[in-house]
């Protein structure tokens, strides 16, 4: 499969079924909420490639760090060691409105109020007050892989042991990743997270060859509802059947093919294992003529 993924959104996939079923539609026989978890069985249908790497940084508590809600498989963590702090001013001013009592002779605070007249007049204002505000920067330059013990969500690749001697373990539990030794710092997670938005929207492949294993799905348990609830739908859930089985085969087809780099890495993988084999073993040998 192409590392280039497109995603779009669930309402844009059903945007697409309700043009094909637009007297559907029209009658209000179409409920997108109960055909959200048909797009979520594709999802989950097509596999873990389709799913895009996210990556967060996150600070440790007490020894664990909360893994995001969005988690799905752990693909790399490190441990953020070394950092640089910077300080920097924001541009402009922050304005803010504050209450205060003001002398309307001076324009003074009422408890500063320097009026030497009998009777002073003072009335509640908002003066605006301004701020400039700076913030702090942290700036890591060292980063320290974690070894990560085996675990469902966890990648083989983050289980391998790393060649240096003094190396830091973590476990990954519950919702949860705990880190053995530390108790505070921040780390850095690079993980397969959920096929959804900043904004919790639910997204599909947009793939011309995988959107219409996604449409038909959906039209065939819309039809299966109008059907279960006494409409005359038979032949129509017929063809649509027909339709679905060629179209999920094609779409677990390109979703499962490799693209040229996972080509690359098995061929490079396999003269290694060969080389190691038939080759390594006699080139003291020749050395040594």
């Amino acid at each position: 499969m192409n590392t280039i993924i497109k995603y779009r959104t669930f309402d844009e996939l059903m945007d697409e079924v309700k043009t094909d079923f637009f007297t559907y539609e029209m009658e209000g026989m179409i409920e997108p909420s109960q055909l959200i978890k048909i797009a979520q069985r594709v999802n989950y249908d097509l596999g873990q490639r389709i799913q895009g790497e996210k990556q967060k940084v996150i600070e440790i508590v007490n020894g664990r760090v909360k893994l995001p809600d969005d988690f799905n498989v752990l693909t790399m963590v490190l441990l953020c060691a070394d950092y640089q702090v910077k300080e920097e001013v924001l541009q402009g001013t922050h304005t803010e409105d504050v209450y205060m009592n003001i002398c309307t002779t001076c324009s003074q605070p009422g408890d500063n109020c320097s009026c030497e007249s009998v009777v002073t007049v003072c009335e509640d204002k908002y003066v605006k007050v301004l701020h400039r505000k700076s913030y702090v920067t942290k700036e890591y330059t060292e980063f320290k892989r974690l070894y990560v013990r085996p675990a469902k969500a966890v990648d083989p690749i983050c289980s391998k042991k790393p060649e240096y001697d003094h190396w830091m373990e973590a476990e990954l539990r519950n919702g949860y990743l705990y880190i053995i030794g530390i108790d505070t710092g921040m780390v850095y997670l690079n993980y397969l997270g959920n096929l959804e938005d900043e904004n919790g929207n639910l997204l599909v492949l947009d793939h011309p060859m995988v959107n219409e294993y996604y449409e038909y799905a959906i039209k065939q348990r819309i039809l299966e509802n109008l059907y279960m609830n006494g409409e005359d739908v038979v032949q129509k859930m017929q063809l649509i059947e027909q339709r679905l089985r060629p179209a999920r085969s094609n779409a677990l087809s390109m979703v499962n093919t490799p693209d040229f780099k996972e080509m690359y890495n098995l061929w490079k993988m396999n003269r290694e294992a060969m080389y190691g084999k038939y080759y390594n073993m006699f080139k003291s040998y020749y050395i040594n003529l």
